[in-house]
């Protein structure tokens, strides 16, 4: 890795950090905390990290966070896992995600986009009325704090609404796209034993109906807490019987009542993509969710109630958690339910145009995609009200900035391009978005505030310019209260805390290069080793996509047991492109050129398709652990796939291998 600093792709001008909320934050931390007023970014986030307890008590005074109990400190001790946030405090999320309703009562809270990408709102003031409406069922079932309530749902207002009323009664959220099997569904849903299911008959993808009745029959029977169930008729079917209506329980006008509930208390449940087994219940904290969420959006986003902001996510995915906790900052936010694809490839820029979106943020893949499919969103849409895109799932190639920067630049806009990385784990980003900071090409622009992140060689020790594992060495208030049904910690600990005891180890390779900026390389539990040199697979897939014949790729690396080592590339082939010597030549030359002979593959082989979890990622270790000769059904959880079908091949593969 270079320490040369090149130019930047993009670098805010005196302007727009002048008026950036993070500078206003600066000063005014200088002025009543300490903070250092000058040094700019690298300072503040020094400062954040070093004096951990001083910034987050900053961070809830400048976002004027109510406790209704004041906290007997900021932090108990720095412990992990299990440091003590705000001990003592009681609070409510879902009373300062409604905060605005107050001064901006028929501004939209919501805009909810569906295939016809025709925007459609709703105010504050309509969904604090749902909210109370909702919440006051709620207490009327019994939903009492701590239980759980559980949404097979897809991106559509009642979601948020469920969200927030089950926050305001103290109870604990978690949801499913409507997309994903019954299995994958009970998988996560009996883990936490609901009491009451929010849910459709069924949605609308890529211009079709799809029913799930029968889904939702299943759920009923093999979830045997349910005191409730609840439909809602997208599809504009009845309710089945013993459903209550979805409109009924939101009719009455009805001030929301917000139970105040310690900081740790439960907010919701995530998942783990779940691929080698039960997927991961994390849950994570009322408090600790809004405090860092409001630091990330409000500072990093730089999101205020002038903003509209758009991240194409479902409800399976914890960016739909992020996006929902827009509302904390005021921000108008947009829920799109559909295709990201439908009726075109330009569909999520023609969203981006409809609703005004600020912000908008999608996947790498996504980005990628359009280019190879010669979308020209700044010519094609009217996207001046867009001052950020931002992309994550996976890290954005260079290309992708490249491509990002020249599409805007050609009409005259002033992109900046945020590349985020963190994790389902903290449901929010460890390195990203910074307004005042440069863009570099291929780089996340810098650590969050308050994240202690750093790049560790196996000694623990910190490395600079050169590849280490991701580790934070400092607690998050974000970070899981517990992992469900793990009684005595021991899973939660092993999954972050195993490797380095007492410092989060989270499963990335990355470069923190001299200048404060962050390169992710990959997965770390999947990483090429190749004669003691770790390479990342992102860079592998970033060089061979470029080529307009690969759809996608799949890199493994397989320790084999005589001691050698085989590296694999498959390709998926774009329609009519034939792996032929030609091919086979550019993609080997492709790899050698752009990163080294050692990252060249032993065999290129073409499939059928790469697999993917329910939330879009290349899935690695299961491949690995089938060319390994361990039988599908101990590789993966056939549940956490999104085509069971593709793992076929690879097993054959590892057959006839054998």
């Amino acid at each position: 890795m270079s320490t040369v600093n090149p130019q930047p792709l993009w670098q805010p001008d005196p302007e727009q950090i002048a008026r950036a909320r993070i500078t206003e934050f600066q000063a005014w931390a200088a002025e009543h905390h300490g903070a250092p007023a000058e040094g700019g970014y690298a300072a503040l986030h020094r400062w954040s990290v070093d004096e951990l307890e001083t910034f987050w008590q900053a961070v809830t005074e400048w976002f004027g966070v109510r406790f209704s109990t004041p906290p007997t400190r900021v932090l108990g001790d720095r412990s992990m896992p299990g440091a003590p946030w705000f001990p003592g405090a009681t609070l409510n999320y879902a009373e300062h995600a409604l905060r605005a309703a107050a001064s901006r009562p028929d501004a939209p809270a919501l805009l909810h986009v569906d295939e016809t990408h025709d925007p459609s709102p709703v105010t504050w003031a309509g969904l604090r009325r749902q909210v109370g409406s909702l919440a006051a069922e709620l207490r009327s079932l019994g939903v009492r704090p701590g239980d759980r309530v559980s949404g097979y749902l897809p991106n559509i207002p009642q979601a948020v609404v469920a969200l927030l009323a089950t926050a305001a009664v103290g109870g604990v959220w978690t949801s499913c796209a409507p997309d994903f099997g019954a299995r994958s569904v009970l998988d996560r849903f009996q883990q936490v034993e609901p009491v009451v299911l929010f849910t459709v008959d069924g949605y609308r993808y890529g211009g079709r109906e799809h029913d799930r009745r029968d889904v939702v029959a299943e759920l009923r029977r093999e979830l045997p807490t349910l005191r409730a169930v609840v439909h809602i008729p997208l599809l504009g079917t009845d309710a089945p019987d013993g459903a209550l209506d979805w409109s009924a329980l939101t009719c009455a006008d009805t001030e929301p009542v917000f139970e105040q509930v310690p900081f740790d208390h439960p907010l919701w449940v995530l998942y783990s993509s779940g691929t080698t087994g039960l997927p991961k219940a994390i849950v994570q904290s009322q408090g600790g969710i809004l405090v860092e969420h409001l630091k990330q959006l409000g500072l990093h986003c730089d999101l205020g109630p002038e903003d509209r902001f758009f991240w194409y996510t479902s409800t399976g995915w914890m960016m739909w958690n992020f996006l929902v906790s827009g509302l904390l900052t005021g921000t108008t936010i947009v829920l799109y339910d559909g295709s990201p694809g439908y009726p075109d490839t330009g569909a999520q820029w023609r969203i981006a145009e409809r609703t005004g979106a600020t912000l908008y943020g999608t996947s790498a893949a996504y980005v990628m995609a359009c280019r190879k499919a010669g979308v020209h969103p700044s010519r094609d849409f009217d996207l001046s009200a867009v001052k950020c895109v931002a992309t994550t799932g996976s890290p954005l190639p260079p290309d992708g900035f490249r491509w990002l920067h020249d599409e805007f630049a050609g009409s005259g806009a002033d992109l900046w391009i945020a590349s985020v990385s963190g994790g389902t784990d903290v449901c929010s980003c460890f390195a990203g978005a910074v307004p005042t900071l440069p863009v570099h090409v291929g780089e996340l622009q810098a650590p969050g505030l308050g994240t202690d992140l750093q790049a560790w060689d196996p000694s623990g020790r910190p490395l600079t310019d050169e590849v280490g594992e991701l580790v934070v060495t400092n607690p998050m208030p974000s970070m899981p209260i517990r992992f469900w049904n793990d009684p005595d910690g021991t899973r939660y600990h092993d999954s972050y805390f195993d490797t380095y005891p007492g410092v989060w180890r989270h499963g990335d390779w990355i470069t923190i290069t001299s200048r404060g900026s962050v390169v992710i390389h990959g997965r770390s539990d999947s990483t090429l080793n190749r004669q003691g040199v770790r390479m990342g697979s992102a860079d592998i897939y970033e060089a061979v996509e470029r080529l307009p014949e690969i759809r996608e790729s799949l890199v493994i690396g397989v320790e084999q047991p005589d001691g050698g080592y085989w590296m694999p590339l498959f390709v998926h082939l774009a329609p009519g492109a034939t792996l032929d010597e030609e091919l086979l030549g550019r993609i080997k030359g492709t790899i050698r050129e752009h990163l080294s002979p050692r990252h060249v593959p032993d065999e290129v082989i073409e499939v059928p398709g790469v697999p993917h979890t329910l939330t879009g990622k290349r899935i690695e270790v299961p491949v690995k652990r089938l060319l390994q000769g361990t039988p599908l059904e101990k590789a993966v959880n056939p549940g956490s796939i999104d085509d069971l079908d593709l793992l076929a091949f690879y097993e054959d593969l590892a057959r006839k291998r054998a």
